[in-house]
């Protein structure tokens, strides 16, 4: 059993691993045609040795993928309403879905997988496994590196500001800091390579640093980190290989983050707490009627904060700059008609009620104050996310904004 154990964790799951993950980034129609093309690529397998019936599998595959432009060409000919007639026919291939979600990942909350991202085969470690009786999960200890306590919390207070660890409470925040090693490299080091893969993450204390591609055959400069800025995500978020190369301008002091404590402690963070938002998003009116799938991208952008009783969580005539939603506790909205009145009490809010669209929806200051009722904990969304995650939501957000007795904020 041990042996089996073992040739499966070595052998058959990073293979697997490396199959599913190119399957989700490319959601095959035909999956099984496509899993076969896939693991003879893999294997470099020549066609001409391949048994009849997989060479009737691609002759297959062929003839669809000339059916499906043949469809495409007739499709340009034809007037709107008879293109939808066959896009509800099925007839043909609906690409208005994978347009908008290119568009929807273009948000900073959780980066998207590089567009041309290409699996190279087989990977030497996983970020996935299934697990069950025949592959029964290890057990985990994170490593941990000495530092000093200004070390410590110098790292601690960078992990907070990056979106990357929003998930982690402050004990995961503990052990992430614990597991980070520091690592100090020269000017003109360079520390990721474009299509490499990837291991370790990064977050910068001290130094500049470039990020680089291979663009028209020419490496161009993207972008410029530098302290508190993490780089090297995509590649263990996502098991792709690196989608930019990254060099020291300076002498730089980097904490790194091993792919295994990232696995453990980072990502599974982020899958609770996208998985306890959105039951809590279910919950709520306004989000009743969003596909699954709009509203795990809801979950994964919010971001949790918390007041104390009497303290402003907007305040009237601030800059609007995010959304809001009550998670626990209650708040009141307090308002003033003139510079010298007492602000006066127009709505309360439970767990579950929203607030702070209208500034976002007219890009205008607050309209009023919110004030925590006893402790509160709120879910926040940023304006860019509040844009494009409930814009399709907006004339519901118009309409019930009409039906407040008192403005709202």
């Amino acid at each position: 059993m041990q042996g089996h154990q073992e040739y499966i964790q070595k052998k058959v799951n990073p293979v697997l691993e490396s199959m599913v993950t190119q399957v989700l980034l490319e959601r095959p129609d035909d999956l099984v045609p496509y899993m076969i093309k896939w693991l003879s690529e893999q294997a470099d397998i020549p066609s001409s040795t391949h048994s009849a019936e997989y060479q009737e599998l691609q002759e297959d595959i062929r003839r669809g993928e000339a059916r499906v432009e043949e469809l495409r060409k007739k499709v340009g000919k034809l007037p709107e309403k008879g293109a939808k007639a066959l896009a509800q026919r099925g007839e043909i291939v609906d690409e208005e879905e994978d347009e908008s979600e290119g568009e929807e990942s273009e948000g900073e909350d959780l980066p998207p997988p590089p567009k041309n991202y290409k699996s190279k085969g087989p990977r030497s470690s996983v970020s996935a496994e299934a697990y069950g009786a025949w592959n029964q999960m290890q057990p985990f200890t994170p490593p941990v590196f000495d530092k000093t306590a200004e070390q410590a919390n110098r790292i601690l207070q960078k992990l907070e500001e990056s979106f990357l660890f929003a998930a982690l409470d402050q004990n995961e925040l503990q052990v992430v800091v614990s597991a980070m090693q520091e690592k100090q490299v020269e000017a003109g080091t360079e520390i990721i390579h474009e299509g490499d893969d990837g291991d370790a993450l990064y977050v910068i204390d001290q130094g500049e640093l470039e990020c680089s591609k291979m663009i028209e055959g020419e490496d161009k400069v993207v972008k410029v980190c530098g302290p508190g800025d993490a780089f090297g995500e995509l590649a263990l978020l996502y098991s792709c290989p690196r989608a930019a190369s990254v060099r020291a301008r300076s002498a730089c002091f980097l904490w790194q983050l091993d792919r295994e404590t990232f696995n453990h402690i980072v990502k599974d963070a982020s899958q609770k707490k996208r998985d306890k938002y959105e039951s809590f998003l279910k919950s709520v009116p306004l989000l009743e009627g969003m596909e699954n799938d709009e509203r795990s991208k809801v979950a994964d952008a919010l971001r949790t904060e918390k007041f104390e009783s009497g303290a402003f969580i907007v305040k009237q005539l601030d800059p609007g700059d995010k959304f809001f939603i009550i998670e626990e506790g209650e708040a009141i909205a307090t308002k003033s008609f003139d510079t010298n009145q007492i602000p006066l009490e127009v709505m309360a809010y439970k767990p579950g009620d929203y607030f702070g669209e209208l500034a976002l929806l007219h890009n205008e200051p607050r309209a009023a104050n919110v004030v925590a009722k006893g402790p509160v904990r709120v879910l926040a969304l940023d304006r860019r996310s509040f844009k494009r995650l409930l814009g399709p939501l907006e004339d519901i957000l118009r309409r019930n904004a009409t039906t407040y007795a008192n403005p709202n904020t």
